[in-house]
């Protein structure tokens, strides 16, 4: 099922989403709403709202809650860019100048600031906010030990695929979970299917950041990311992971040359091309198809409807997806 299509299937929950996020953004600021409507439009997939809301019509029906979740998730994500892009100095995402390149750090900081409060604000006033706010809480603390785990991890350039996955479930799976879990919650559904939920949003999170990393090491620019990104900041990721297990006697000298790249940016290429020679790219291709089939099997518990065909989809999409 295309993206266009599951857009359909939602209708008008998908518009009250995207009008909600609206709504919540607006601050009669004109300097500010104008950059938060630039943002808006240029904010990528919506993939965790967009799997949250066909969590809870798949679980018993989406409703206002649902809608607010599922806004929720998207304002936090966009407000954990906005950091993250100062804390990397990045210059640019999704092919386009990032704020904090455009504006400088501390303005961008500003800005995440205010769209972390409005996803706050957003989950504030629900039926159903005494069971989800752990679940938010839970994934903003995840967020920032996840992002301190990566930067300890980068100087001492020793990360292990249990150091990996930990990073990756923090930074990235922790909300797609939060995403199913709460959408779960706004359906009432039972709590069996609640952790089903969870399940699959945690599987489908790590299987979509490991296809993120995979195309660190491809040719993707439509990703909007340049090739070696990843490398430049001195992270290990899985693709070099998995080529340290098939050439162990290299492991030392290659970990040796990322402790150092910032100081010898060349070495880049090297290592890239030692992840090529050395099935870095199949061994993470390998293990990301793991965790698709981890989201499938957490789905089994679900009842058959258009909306767990479309999540079906989406899970399978994390294999093949360019973008």
């Amino acid at each position: 099922m295309t993206r266009d299509a599951i857009i359909s299937l939602l209708g008008s929950n998908w518009t009250a989403f995207e009008e909600t996020v609206g709504r919540k953004l607006h601050s009669g600021i004109g300097m500010l709403d104008s950059v938060n409507e630039s943002l808006w439009s240029n904010s990528g997939k919506k993939l965790r709202p967009m799997i949250a809301l066909l969590t809870a019509g798949a679980l018993g029906g989406i409703n206002p809650d649902s809608i607010q979740y599922a806004a929720a998730c998207e304002v936090l994500h966009n407000a954990t860019l906005l950091h993250d892009d100062v804390a990397d100095k990045s210059a640019t995402r999704r092919g386009k100048p990032t704020l904090a390149a455009l504006m400088g750090p501390g303005n961008a900081v500003l800005v995440g600031d205010y769209w972390l409060a409005k996803a706050v604000e957003l989950i504030l006033g629900t039926k159903h906010q005494n069971q989800t706010i752990p679940f938010f809480s839970r994934t903003l603390s995840d967020l920032a030990e996840g992002e301190m785990i990566q930067l300890e991890k980068a100087a001492s350039a020793d990360t292990t695929e249990q150091d990996y996955l930990r990073i990756v479930c923090c930074k990235t799976a922790s909300l797609f979970e939060t995403a199913c879990k709460t959408a779960a919650i706004s359906a009432d559904a039972s709590a069996e299917l609640e952790d089903a939920a969870s399940r699959f949003g945690k599987a489908t999170g790590i299987a979509f950041q490991i296809k993120d990393d995979i195309f660190d090491y491809g040719s993707a620019p439509q990703i909007g990311k340049p090739v070696g990104s990843d490398l430049r900041e001195g992270k290990i990721t899985l693709p070099l992971l998995g080529a340290f297990k098939n050439a162990p006697d290299q492991e030392a000298r290659i970990r040796e040359m990322v402790s150092g790249i910032a100081k010898d940016p060349d070495a880049v290429a090297e290592i890239h091309g030692f992840v090529l020679a050395n099935g870095g790219l199949e061994y993470a291709a390998a293990r990301l198809q793991d965790f698709v089939q981890e989201a499938l099997d957490a789905l089994g518990a679900f009842p058959e409807s258009e909306y767990k065909s479309a999540l079906e989809g989406l899970a399978r999409y994390n294999a093949i997806r360019t973008v």
